[in-house]
C-alpha cells in the first residue's frame, strides 16, 4: 500500500518500484500477454455492446439499491440467513467480531475479499484475539508476507517463485524446490487444508448478491471458496451494497464479461451460488449460521454524487491495471492503497479519504485506457480529473495551478507570453534553434527533464504563417477549420502547414479561427475546472459549427478532449448546445483524409522511407486505428513496430510531475520503433512528437520523427 505523506515520499516509493528488475520484467510480460489474450477470448463477441448492456444493469441497480437490499433481507431470511447493514467501516468489523464472539469463534479462515481488505478485517478481528488465515493461493503469500494485494485478482504478481519459495521455507522449517512451481502450490495446499478443518468461522465475498432470490453468487478459479463457504459451522458474506443485483439473468450477463476481462477466460474454474444456510452436522439445530453483512461505507453517498456513481458499476476485474502504463512499471504497491490501477486512485478518494489520495491521484497519465477496457464502461480518466478538481476546491491551489490558471484563462496574455518566450529564448537554443539546450528546474517545477531534449518556439506560429499557406479553391468540395492546440500553433507550425497544404490539393478549404486557444485539457489535468470551462466556451464560442462540414486537428489529444470533453463540461451551460454542435464537427486529420477524401494509393508518390507508427492514445482509445495505418501502406514502406499502440509516456503536465515514468515509457517506445527497422517514426500528435523526438534526440537514437501530415504532404502527387 502506497503510505506517501507528500509528493517527495511518493517519488521515492515509486523509485523503488522502478529499480525492482524483477517486477520490471513481470509486469512487461503480463500486459503483453493479457492484451494478446483479451483479444483472442473476446473474439466474434460485440464487446462495446457486452460493455453498454453491464454498464446499464449496473446502473440500475445502484439507482434502486436500498430498495434491491430489502427485498434480498426479505429473500435471505426466508433461507435461514441473518442480514446485516453496516454504515461504516468500523461498524463491519463490529459486526464480524461479535458473530465470531457470540459463537465462540477463534479459529478463521477466509477466502479472498478486496471489501474485507477495504474495511482491514483481518487487523480488527486480530485484535479480538481471533486467528485468521487467508485460504486464496496469492492473498494467504501476501498475509504471510504482512503486505496487501498488488493486483485486485492476483495479489501476489509482483513475486517470484524464488520469493515464494524462501517464503514457504521459512514457514515450513522444510527446505522448498525454488523451481518448481507445483510443487509450492501442493505445499500451500497441505498446509491450508488442516485450516479448513479447524476453522470455526468462514468468511467470503461476493460478486452478485441476487435480490429477487436472496441469492449470493461467486467466480473464482481455486477450489478454496467451496471450502471456506461449507466446512466452518459459521459462515460470514461481506459486500459492498454495489454488489446487489435485480435478477439472476443479470448476473449471468455480467459473468459473460468479468472473467474475459480480468483473467481472459470465458468462464472460470468455479461459479458457486450459495442460497441460505445448509446442513451442518455441527451447527445449531444441524444448520450452520450464516450472515450477510452488507457494507455501506459512502456507497449510498456515491451514488447521489452525479460525477462519482458510475464508479459504483465496478465489477473489480482488475483490466483497468492490466492495461495501465503507470501500473505496469510501478505496480499495485505504489499505485493504490487497497484498491489499485485507475480504479483504485477514486476509491482510494471516496472510501479511505483525501489524505491517503492526494499523492495517488496525481499518477494518471491520461491515456484513457483504463476507460477504453473496463467491464462496465466506467470513464475513469474522467473521475479523475474531477477529483484533483474537487481537492483544489477543498484544499486550495497549488503555485504552479495559480499562475497557470491566471495566464490561460486570458488568451490575450496567454499568446503574448509565448511571444515574449519566442524572443527570450534565443540564448537557450541549441541545434540551429529548435530545441531548449535547458530550463531553470524552477520552472519544471524541479523536475529532471535530462531524458528528453525539449523543443524551442517557433519562429513565427502558425497564426501568422496562416494567411501564406493557405489556397483555398475557388470550388471546394468540403470547407473546414482547422483547431491548431497551442504544440502545433506555437511549436510546430509545420504540422499545420502540410496538413493546409494536403486539404487545398484534394479541393479542401480551409479556414483558421485566430480567437480560439488551448483545448483546456492540460486545465483539466491539473483540476484548474474553473479555468477549463471557461477556455471551453471560448472555443465553441469562436467556432461557427453550422458553417463548417468539419473541424480538424492534429493533435489526438485535443481530438479526444474537444470530441468527449467538451459536451460533458458544458452540459447544463449556456454553450451546451453550441458544444454539442461543435463537437459533432472535430474529426483528426488522418481520418478525414482517409474516410471523407479517400485519398487512395494513386494519390501518392510512394516514397522509399522506411517508417513506423506511433499510435496516440487519444486516437486509438477512440476506436481510430487502421486509417493511419493505411495512410503509412499508400506513402512510404510501412514497418510495424512492438507495441505500436502503447503511450509514449507524453501526457502533458504528467511528464513534468512523473519525469522517472515519462522517461522509463518514452525510452522502451524509441527502442521498439528502432528495431522496427525504421528510418521514420509517424505519429499523429505533436505531444507524441515532442516526447519521442526529444527521448531520440537526448539518446542520439538513429530515428526521426514525423507528424502524419508532413509525409503525407510529401509524398502526394
Amino acid at each position: 500500500m502506497a503510505e506517501a505523506r507528500n509528493m517527495k515520499e511518493y517519488h521515492g516509493e515509486i523509485q523503488e518500484a522502478l529499480d525492482d528488475a524483477f517486477l520490471r520484467k513481470t509486469l512487461d510480460k503480463f500486459a503483453v500477454e493479457y492484451k494478446a489474450n483479451r483479444e483472442r477470448i473476446f473474439t466474434g463477441i460485440d464487446v462495446n455492446g457486452l460493455i453498454h448492456e453491464v454498464a446499464e444493469i449496473k446502473d440500475n441497480a445502484a439507482q434502486h439499491m436500498m430498495e434491491l437490499y430489502e427485498q434480498f433481507k426479505t429473500e435471505a431470511e426466508k433461507r435461514g440467513v441473518h442480514v446485516h447493514l453496516a454504515a461504516t467501516a468500523e461498524e463491519a468489523n463490529r459486526i464480524i467480531a461479535k458473530i465470531a464472539k457470540d459463537n465462540d469463534c477463534k479459529n478463521i479462515i477466509k477466502s479472498k475479499s478486496m471489501t474485507a481488505e477495504e474495511i482491514h478485517l483481518n487487523d480488527a478481528l486480530e485484535k479480538e484475539g481471533c486467528k485468521v488465515v487467508e485460504s486464496d493461493l496469492g492473498e494467504w503469500i501476501i498475509q504471510l508476507r504482512h503486505e496487501g494485494p498488488s493486483h485486485m485478482v492476483m495479489p501476489a504478481i509482483h513475486l517470484s517463485r524464488y520469493q515464494v519459495a524462501d517464503l514457504f521455507t521459512e514457514v515450513t522449517k522444510v527446505e522448498q524446490d525454488r523451481e518448481d512451481i507445483q510443487k509450492l502450490v501442493k505445499v500451500a495446499r497441505r498446509e491450508l487444508r488442516g485450516e479448513y478443518v479447524q476453522a470455526d468461522m468462514g468468511i467470503s465475498g461476493a460478486n452478485f448478491a441476487v435480490a429477487e432470490a436472496g441469492v449470493v453468487g461467486t467466480v473464482t478459479n481455486e477450489g478454496n471458496l467451496r471450502l471456506v463457504t461449507t466446512l466452518p459451522r459459521v459462515h460470514v458474506i461481506l459486500a459492498g451494497l454495489e454488489k446487489l443485483i435485480p435478477t439472476v439473468a443479470e448476473a449471468l450477463h455480467c459473468i459473460q464479461v468479468l472473467p474475459r476481462n480480468a483473467t481472459a477466460q470465458a468462464i472460470t474454474s468455479y461459479v458457486t451460488w450459495i442460497a441460505g444456510a445448509n446442513e451442518c452436522a455441527t451447527g445449531p439445530d444441524g444448520r450452520k449460521e450464516m450472515h450477510i453483512v452488507f457494507l455501506d461505507n459512502g456507497r449510498t453517498k456515491i451514488v447521489k454524487d452525479p460525477a462519482f456513481k458510475e464508479i459504483l458499476r465496478c465489477v473489480r476485474c482488475g483490466a483497468c491495471a492490466n492495461v495501465c502504463p503507470v501500473y505496469r512499471l510501478i505496480g499495485g504497491h505504489k499505485m493504490g492503497y487497497v484498491y489499485i490501477g485507475a480504479v483504485g486512485l477514486a476509491l482510494t478518494y471516496l472510501y479511505h479519504g483525501a489524505d491517503k489520495a492526494r499523492s495517488l491521484v496525481q499518477n494518471c497519465i491520461g491515456c484513457d485506457s483504463c476507460k477504453n477496457v473496463c467491464s462496465a464502461g466506467i470513464d475513469l480518466p474522467r473521475i479523475t480529473r474531477e477529483i484533483r478538481s474537487r481537492l483544489i476546491k477543498d484544499e486550495g491551489n497549488s503555485k504552479a495551478g495559480s499562475v497557470m490558471s491566471m495566464v490561460m484563462k486570458d488568451r490575450e496574455r496567454f499568446h503574448s507570453l509565448l511571444k515574449f518566450i519566442k524572443f527570450s529564448q534565443k540564448p537557450l537554443t541549441v541545434k540551429g534553434g529548435r530545441f531548449i539546450r535547458h530550463l531553470p528546474a524552477v520552472l519544471m517545477g524541479g523536475s529532471d527533464q535530462s531524458f528528453r531534449q525539449l523543443p524551442a518556439l517557433a519562429p513565427k506560429s502558425f497564426r501568422q504563417l496562416f494567411n501564406s499557406v493557405v489556397k483555398n479553391p475557388a470550388n471546394p468540395k468540403y470547407r473546414v477549420a482547422l483547431f491548431s492546440g497551442c504544440a502545433q500553433d506555437f511549436v510546430y507550425p509545420e504540422h499545420l502547414v502540410a496538413a493546409v497544404q494536403v486539404l487545398n490539393r484534394h479541393g479542401v478549404a480551409v479556414d483558421f479561427p485566430l480567437q480560439q486557444t488551448c483545448c483546456g485539457l492540460p486545465l483539466e489535468m491539473m483540476g484548474q475546472r474553473e479555468t477549463s470551462l471557461q477556455v471551453a466556451s471560448q472555443n465553441v464560442n469562436t467556432f461557427e459549427a453550422g458553417k463548417y462540414d468539419a473541424i480538424i486537428t492534429l493533435c489526438a489529444s485535443c481530438y479526444g478532449h474537444l470530441k468527449n470533453g467538451y459536451p460533458e463540461l458544458l452540459s447544463g451551460s449556456d454553450d451546451a448546445y453550441r458544444a454539442g454542435m461543435f463537437a459533432s464537427k472535430i474529426i483528426n486529420f488522418s481520418s478525414f483524409v482517409f474516410n471523407v477524401l479517400g485519398l487512395k494509393e494513386e494519390d501518392f508518390i510512394k516514397s522509399g522511407d522506411k517508417v513506423t507508427y506511433h499510435a496516440p492514445c487519444h486516437m486509438r482509445n477512440n476506436g481510430i486505428k487502421d486509417e493511419p495505418r493505411e495512410l503509412l501502406r499508400m506513402a512510404a514502406d510501412y514497418r510495424p513496430a512492438k507495441e505500436e499502440d502503447t503511450c509514449c509516456g507524453f501526457g502533458g503536465t504528467y511528464s513534468v510531475k512523473f519525469p522517472e515514468l515519462s522517461a522509463e515509457i518514452g525510452k522502451a517506445k524509441v527502442k521498439n520503433s528502432v528495431e522496427s527497422g525504421a528510418d521514420i517514426v509517424v505519429t499523429d500528435c505533436p505531444g507524441c512528437v515532442m516526447q519521442i523526438r526529444g527521448v531520440a534526440t537526448a539518446s542520439d537514437a538513429p530515428i526521426r520523427v514525423e507528424h502524419m501530415a508532413e509525409l503525407l504532404a510529401r509524398t502526394m502527387k
